[in-house]
């Protein structure tokens, strides 16, 4: 029996040639945002089944928004019994759960969820045949796929992996850890380029705005307190470069603190407290210059309520307390970044060209996303917010809210929907005719999940706002480098069907 509703849709070219393939192997498909990634894992389902029509398949993604997305279409797309496709969730009693997963076909869950019943021999992968792990670029460190992975391939009498994402990273090392820890064989790569005739196209506005003069003067202090802490780390020889990146910073600071914690030995207060500090001037100086005195004014306000070592000294710092009090005088004259006018004025021109255009702006942080939304309301422009759950103080977004907000969005209740990270990565947003970037990201992977919200079936555009002679510069060169080189690494590992087999199953096992 044929399990896939070819009523309901038409299957592409490219995605049955991809699910043949993956049927024989564990394939990592990466392949652009929109063009039916999950359709891919379907069709997998379906014939996997009917080799095996006793066994079992699970689908995880990230997010439960995303695996609702995933329920939806397992019971639009399939003739499998609605009943037996089932969403499990953390707040399902476990062993309510240990029923649930005996009594279904298709179970879908967040990766935490399984992961903690495998652990509490609550459920068992012997029966099951097939995994799919959405947004498979998760699989690095010790999240949770990697876990579920090793499992999998020890426990099933017939395991097959398939990893769906649109951007796996931009090295080698990284595309390896993700294939090694899936336990990946193969890769399906797909560009915009080759499946041409399917993508809509995507127009890129660039539009920059000056960076205030009456902002370089914080800048100014901002980098005279980070290049003295630099310095001094550089000539203790704790760094090697004089513009060491964030990552390098990071890696003194855990190192440091590694070193203290083992041996109590005061030598590592110093440069672990330097590290800190240049982390922190760091942020200070990226807010500056891409998200102006307000969102500035708050990250101030948070090291002034701090008890912490760093943050008190800081605070004490001469050049730090003359940085604050310009920046209170900024924030008393309401002079805020150039790009919160610019971007109510682009806004204002698309509605006022169509008035049923739907907005995604994307913005890094909470603070930004509120601040444009009270602007835009300001002007009478619908307009809702989509944050994530995992907020520090409890004040987040719960799922069911984001899913609520998301489901209003697309029947057209308001235009602009302004979001956070959370608005990247896989979940169902409806296609839009235009998406924003308030400010460019250094990574090629969040970067392709932004721009792959627009454009899916119709025509779409996507603008980038940049501060001239800003990080917003340098972050848009850094991600398209990075973009560039991660294709090039995937189209090299499909052409030569090689992989880097560092980590077998064998190895899982010792």
């Amino acid at each position: 029996m044929n399990l896939f509703n070819e009523d309901k849709l038409n299957v592409r070219d490219y995605q049955e040639k991809i699910s043949n393939s993956a049927l024989e192997k564990n394939t990592l498909v990466v392949i652009p945002t929109g063009m039916g990634k999950t359709l891919i894992s379907i069709l997998i389902s379906t014939k996997t089944l009917e080799k095996f029509p006793n066994s079992k398949i699970l689908i995880t993604a990230p997010t439960r928004p995303l695996n609702d997305q995933h329920k939806k279409n397992f019971e639009k797309f399939t003739k499998i019994n609605k009943n037996e496709i089932v969403l499990v969730t953390g707040k399902i009693p476990p062993k309510e759960r240990e029923s649930i997963y005996k009594k279904s076909k298709i179970i879908i869950a967040t990766p935490q969820t399984i992961e903690n019943d495998l652990q509490n021999e609550k459920l068992n992968l012997k029966e099951f045949s097939f995994i799919t792990f959405d947004e498979a670029h998760r699989a690095v460190k010790d999240y949770s796929y990697s876990y579920i992975a090793k499992k999998f391939m020890i426990q099933s009498k017939n395991p097959l992996i398939l990893g769906l994402t649109a951007s796996p990273g931009g090295t080698k090392d990284k595309i390896n850890e993700i294939c090694n820890n899936l336990f990946i064989k193969s890769v399906e790569v797909r560009t915009d380029l080759d499946l041409e005739k399917y993508v809509k196209k995507n127009e890129k506005n660039y539009i920059k705005v000056e960076f205030p003069k009456e902002f370089e003067k914080i800048r100014d202090i901002f980098k005279y307190i980070l290049n003295d802490n630099i310095s001094w780390l550089k000539d203790k020889h704790y760094i090697h470069t004089k513009i060491p990146g964030k990552k390098i910073l990071i890696a003194v600071q855990n190192e440091m603190s590694r070193k203290y914690t083992e041996t109590k030995n005061f030598i590592y207060i110093l440069p672990l407290m330097r590290s800190i500090e240049a982390i922190k001037i760091s942020h200070a100086i990226e807010l500056i210059e891409t998200q102006g005195i307000s969102v500035l004014k708050e990250y101030i306000k948070k090291i002034q309520k701090s008890s912490k070592k760093t943050d008190e000294k800081m605070m004490k710092n001469t050049h730090f307390i003359e940085a604050i009090e310009l920046i209170n005088k900024l924030d008393e004259e309401k002079l805020d970044h150039p790009k919160f006018d610019k971007l109510i004025e682009i806004i204002k021109e698309i509605l006022v060209e169509n008035s049923k255009s739907k907005i995604i702006i994307f913005a890094n942080f909470r603070y930004t996303v509120e601040k444009i939304k009270k602007y835009l309301e300001k002007e009478k422009i619908l307009t809702d917010v989509l944050i994530g759950q995992s907020m520090k103080n409890g004040n987040g977004m719960s799922q069911k809210k984001q899913i609520e907000t998301l489901n209003k969005f697309r029947n057209g209740d308001f235009n602009v929907l302004c979001g956070t990270s959370v608005s990247e990565e896989g979940i169902d947003i409806p296609s839009v005719d235009y998406a924003i970037f308030y400010e460019t990201v250094p990574s090629e992977i969040r970067s392709i999940q932004r721009r792959g919200r627009v454009g899916r079936q119709s025509f779409g555009k996507t603008i980038f706002l940049i501060t001239k002679d800003t990080r917003d510069e340098t972050y848009l060169f850094t991600s398209n480098k990075k973009e560039k080189e991660m294709y090039n690494i995937l189209k090299k590992i499909q052409e030569n069907k090689k992989l880097n087999k560092k980590k077998t199953l064998i190895d899982w096992i010792k």
